[in-house]
């Protein structure tokens, strides 16, 4: 029998890195159901829920090459301490809009857009700084535990950030800038320092760097876009406030509840692949659970039923959660450290910010079609999609362990 892989937990900088996640991770999605329902309260438009994922993904977009290069360049830990320290701070702001009321619509998405610009430098640097903190045979289980950590509080936050609405938008933000500083406060507390290499020039070229890398790597391209397509079809978490309001007659709590699920799902996924990680046929396992993902999509879209919706999304999150997993492992394991921060800022704008443009583009959709068959077609062209990719990418799909030597 074999035994299992080495515990990440054994360095103290990863224990450290790890409340960091879990608090950041618990600010954010506290933060995401608030805006969502604050938005919709003031607007009743699927059109103002799209504006919002559109305002995060926009600046993710635009700044990846310079956020990616920066992480590469400079200390990635005092890049994450400055970006969490700004965000607690439009915390603040998003604070006194929701004080002010519909007046301050525009401020909000304002500060949607700083929120996005934010994101798009610590994400990069929080992913690159990640697999120097561990051994590299201690990497799945980091990654595992470190997914775990953000879906563990992802069903945290979207309850609790459901729970505290209900005395005021103001409450949420207020707590969710209070959890910003203190993952900061972790971040700071981590004692390794990243050995200084020789700097490349800042240029377009080295900017670039990290599209060239995936682009040159058949099985993290592959990986890297399934996602991307799979994400940005099956955008329906953007319209769980309206599902909540209009389609399953629950509340704020209800919301909460509905966002939970998919965390349940993912944080019951990671904890099985930490224990036991995927050690045979992994790129085939990846395939197989974007699919059962775009099938439990379907599911949700035409439920009317509350169980049986929190159910669909159940699946969903554990089947995302295998994809992730694959994904996150290849692009860490198969990078050097001198190239992370470019290729994650990268896999960012592939994989992070397309759950916001899946958004948009659900809200859109949502728009012209309805809620429903919006939801439905995105399930649909997720299966189209893996069956495409199974064709497109052969190394993918052969892809059989996960780390290889």
């Amino acid at each position: 029998m074999k035994s299992p892989p080495p515990s990440a937990f054994a360095s103290r900088d990863y224990r450290v890195f790890f409340a960091s996640r879990v608090l950041s991770a618990l600010g954010h999605q506290m933060e995401v159901v608030a805006l969502g329902w604050l938005a919709y309260s003031l607007t009743q438009s699927a059109f103002a829920l799209g504006l919002i994922g559109l305002a995060s993904f926009l600046p993710v977009l635009l700044m990846a090459l310079v956020s990616g290069h920066v992480a590469d360049r400079f200390d990635r830990r005092l890049i994450a301490i400055i970006c969490y320290g700004v965000i607690a701070l439009v915390s603040a702001g998003l604070l006194a809009c929701a004080l002010i009321g519909a007046s301050a619509l525009y401020a909000i998405y304002a500060l949607t857009i700083l929120l996005g610009v934010a994101r798009s430098f610590s994400n990069p640097a929080t992913q690159a700084l990640m697999p120097t903190l561990v051994p590299r045979e201690a990497l799945g289980n980091a990654i595992s535990w470190s997914t775990s950590a953000w879906q563990t509080a992802s069903i945290v936050g979207p309850a609790l950030g459901g729970l505290l609405y209900v005395f005021g938008p103001a409450v949420v933000f207020a707590s969710a800038g209070l959890m910003f500083i203190a993952s900061a406060l972790c971040i700071a507390a981590i004692k390794a320092r990243r050995i200084q290499q020789h700097r490349e020039p800042a240029t377009l070229s080295t900017a670039l760097a990290g599209i060239r890398f995936i682009r040159e790597k058949p099985v993290i391209l592959g990986a890297i876009s399934l996602d991307l397509f799979a994400v940005l079809l099956g955008g329906a978490t953007a319209l769980l406030p309206i599902y909540a309001h209009d389609i399953l007659m629950t509340g704020p709590w209800g919301l909460g509840l509905l966002r939970s699920m998919l965390s349940v799902g993912a944080i019951i996924m990671a904890v099985i692949l930490a224990r036991w990680p995927l050690q045979r046929k992994a790129g085939p396992k990846m395939l197989i659970s974007v699919a059962i993902f775009g099938l439990a999509i379907i599911v949700f879209g035409i439920s009317t039923n509350l169980y049986l919706s929190l159910a669909a999304l159940f699946v969903m999150g554990a089947s995302d959660m295998v994809s992730v997993y694959v994904r996150q492992t290849l692009v860490q394991s198969e990078t050097p450290d001198a190239m992370r921060g470019r290729v994650s800022a990268v896999s960012t704008v592939f994989i992070g910010a397309s759950n916001e443009l899946g958004e948009f583009e659900s809200g859109m959709m949502a728009a012209v079609l309805g809620t429903v068959p919006a939801v439905v077609v995105g399930g649909i062209g997720t299966l189209l999609v893996v069956a495409l990719w199974t064709r497109f990418f052969p190394a993918l799909s052969k892809r059989d362990h996960l780390i290889q030597d």
